[in-house]
């Protein structure tokens, strides 16, 4: 059956966005960015901006994203995503800058970069997907890997005395005077894909006003770093990664 097939009192209550190709996606089943490539299409889509909207993606699991999303595209160097958009954005003011960033990158490499950014109030959106791990390279310890955690590189559980503590970006991006929305939502249930839809909605909105750098992180699954199901990953996704990583607004000016 097709979707516009699906029909409800004459009407069609479901499409995919017209932003979305044909194109199969490489995602491992229960991956998070399946969905949030989605939202990001119907946002585009229902902004009217699918002939202004920019997205650059660096290095991780999400950088074939142009093969996904029919927007214009940039490939940045790893981390360096806000700077391309920065340089997007200020020779195209009516342009729609967004990144599409992963932990590793965002919260590593790319730390640097983001947090000067968001410094001088860019007015670009950060779309942040932080599932705790280098989930492309093989499941190593990311900035965000949770203490205890077990990954590749720290087999025995990520240990204070020796990786240090998880790098929580979201308070560090708040307290910026440059920032004007930061927010961590996920997409584990349909409650909380509508809460991350309205929250890119309003990044993308900020973004186009003025307002300065809006950050969206997405607390998301690995189920392949972490050796899960996809239904084993949500429920350890909500008992551990909500502790350390809330949803909510943290700064919403």
């Amino acid at each position: 059956m097709k979707p516009e097939d699906i029909i409800s009192k004459g009407e069609c209550v479901y499409k995919k966005p017209s932003l979305l190709t044909d194109a199969n996606m490489h995602y491992c089943p229960g991956c998070s960015h399946g969905v949030v490539h989605k939202l990001i299409a119907e946002v585009i889509e229902e902004m009217g901006m699918e002939d202004k909207a920019v997205g650059v993606s660096p290095v991780g699991c999400a950088v074939f994203a142009y093969n996904y999303i029919d927007v214009d595209w940039v490939q940045a160097a790893h981390g360096r995503a806000p700077s391309v958009a920065t340089a997007l954005k200020r020779l195209n003011p009516e342009n729609l800058v967004f990144t599409y960033q992963g932990d590793g990158d965002l919260a590593a490499i790319g730390t640097c970069e983001t947090i000067h950014a968001a410094n001088r109030g860019e007015n670009i959106a950060i779309i942040f997907i932080n599932n705790a791990i280098y989930g492309m390279t093989g499941g190593q310890m990311a900035p965000t890997t949770l203490l205890g955690m077990k990954t590749a590189t720290t087999p025995y559980g990520r240990r204070v005395d020796l990786n240090g503590h998880p790098l929580v970006m979201a308070p560090l991006m708040a307290q910026l005077d440059g920032t004007c929305y930061v927010t961590r939502q996920s997409v584990h249930t349909p409650g909380a894909v509508r809460k991350a839809k309205a929250a890119i909605r309003k990044a993308f909105e900020n973004s186009m006003a003025g307002k300065g750098t809006s950050m969206v992180e997405i607390v998301s699954t690995c189920n392949s770093g972490w050796k899960l199901t996809p239904a084993q990953a949500n429920e350890w996704m909500v008992e551990h990664m909500f502790k350390k990583y809330p949803l909510g607004d943290l700064k919403n000016e």
